[in-house]
């Protein structure tokens, strides 16, 4: 994808870029619900409604509905549980997780000059975990049809043999690559010896019934910190903007094995294979919002939001490990164990996320209560990797466009006050963000909470669940089989703030 660089440092070599796929550019683009306990419980439908500091991060216009200094802090305990369906065979694998949710504070500067109709301009600033990357997905079944090789085919196929064999590993871009482990893994083999053969056969005997295990294990974090100014307009028009700044970090390892007992052939064959990849993300980027509130009386509120594209600039590195086990009838095991000891570390490149829009209105009954309603719309489809003149991000730039669309999210929440008690529930719905509404299906959640003030302190509860499910392939070409999985996450919050 782009020019290649040649260095080599104690392991460490830079060469082309690595082969993104569309799930990269979706994993960045996607948000999981955050924030305060109070706006978690009532499923984060707060565009119309302000007056809490996760407000900011939908309508930074909310900000303004404050009357007071306020900061604050969120902890959350998450417990993430995955079925796996994979041919018929049912595993399961969970993973818990403690974080810093959330933390920020608003304050309040106010003109008492009754002339003066802009009379209030609140500043804030707010961290964010914005997708906490935690997970462990583990699925096990036999295929009937499909077996690995078919990924290191689809990659070697329409490469010279002269290119690989007795290639140094370090030279070779990500395709290249990909062949190699399947040519020294003895897992293909090229149709002839000649130099400039480009076609390669499978050594993994046919008649299907394949045992296939895969584990991915996932850390890390998207956060956000967002600054925010707003002002209000004789308390009935509300406007703000948000500048902020992401951060993000992820790693992801995941082991794929497989093996079969079919009879055996005169020439070797493969019996089992274990293909293991090590992928660290990092880097950063920034988006704008844009926010306004509205009182169209003194109950009932609309609101309207514009989040921008966030710009990343991200950078890769790729570490990979084969090993197989080969057979001829009447003959003994062989074993072949690829493993370079080199960390690919790849130039950084940009990804655009989409932008979004969320719709809101609110009606508030005096000090008793709310109920809210929120409606975002976002286009993943709009996602791309820059510089989009690069042939290789020009082809990942159009899978894009041709798996995710457009989807919208509905959320609703309502608040019921008792003294200094009060009640919240919530409800969240997120439609798929691919054309097909399989490979990542529907988001339902639900929500409820509590809270009690102790004056100037607050303390609030919230518990949420949410299921999604999806079938996303093992690998993304050659071998794209993968199995059923149906999240389920149950997450508990704790926010305790202070008015100052």
């Amino acid at each position: 994808m782009k020019k290649i660089l040649f260095l080599f440092i104690t392991g460490l070599t830079v060469s082309a870029s690595y082969s993104q796929e569309v799930s990269d550019a979706l994993r960045y683009s996607q948000e999981n619900l955050t924030g305060t306990a109070r706006y978690r419980a009532m499923s984060g439908a707060f565009g119309a409604v302000g007056g809490d500091i996760s407000a900011l991060s939908v309508n930074p216009a909310g900000s303004a509905i404050f009357n007071s200094n306020q900061v604050g802090v969120t902890f959350s305990n998450q417990n993430l549980k995955n079925n796996s369906n994979y041919f018929g065979t049912q595993t399961s694998d969970k993973e818990n997780s403690f974080i810093l949710n959330q933390a920020g504070g608003v304050f309040v500067f106010k003109d008492n000059n009754p002339n003066n109709g802009w009379n209030k301009i609140a500043i804030g600033a707010t961290y964010e975990n914005t997708n906490n990357f935690n997970n462990q997905v583990f699925s096990a079944g036999t295929n009937p049809t499909n077996s690995i090789d078919g990924y290191f085919l689809d990659y070697a196929n329409g490469i010279e043999l002269r290119n690989l064999a007795n290639a140094d590993y370090r030279d070779l871009n990500y395709r290249q690559q990909q062949a190699f482990f399947g040519l020294e893994g003895y897992v293909i083999d090229p149709v002839t010896n000649d130099p400039q053969n480009t076609q390669y056969i499978s050594n993994v005997p046919a008649g299907g019934n394949y045992h296939q295990e895969n584990e991915i294990y996932t850390r890390g974090y998207n956060s956000k910190v967002g600054f925010n100014i707003a002002t209000s307009y004789k308390d009935r028009l509300y406007f703000g903007a948000n500048l902020n700044v992401h951060v993000t970090d992820y790693r992801r390892s995941s082991s794929f094995y497989e093996y079969n007992n079919n009879p055996l052939a005169t020439y070797e064959t493969i019996s089992d294979v274990g293909f293991n990849n090590e992928l660290y993300t990092y880097g950063n980027g920034f988006s704008f919002q844009l926010g306004a509130i509205g009182k169209v009386t003194d109950a009932f509120r609309l609101g309207i939001a514009y989040e921008s594209n966030t710009w990343y600039e991200l950078y890769d590195e790729v570490s990979q490990s084969l090993y197989s086990t080969r057979q001829a009838d009447g003959g003994s095991a062989l074993n072949a164990n690829i493993n370079p000891n080199i960390i690919n570390v790849y130039e950084p490149y940009t990804l655009q996320t989409p932008d979004k829009w969320t719709f809101s209105a609110a009606y508030v009954f005096g000090k008793s209560g709310l109920l809210s309603i929120d409606y975002g719309i976002r286009n993943y489809g709009n996602s791309k990797f820059k510089p989009t003149n690069d042939s290789g991000f020009r082809e990942i730039n159009s899978d894009i466009n041709n798996a995710l669309t457009s989807t919208g999210e509905l959320r609703i929440g309502g608040e019921y006050k008792i003294k200094q008690l009060s009640l919240r529930g919530g409800y969240r719905y997120e439609g798929s963000p691919y054309k097909n509404g399989i490979t990542v299906g529907e988001l339902n959640s639900y929500s409820a909470g509590l809270g009690y003030s102790f004056g100037a302190t607050k303390l609030d509860l919230a518990y949420s669940y949410l299921e999604r499910k999806s079938n996303q392939g093992f690998f993304p070409k050659g071998f794209t089989d993968g199995a059923n999985i149906t999240s389920k996450l149950n997450n508990v919050t704790m926010t305790l703030l202070f008015e100052l």
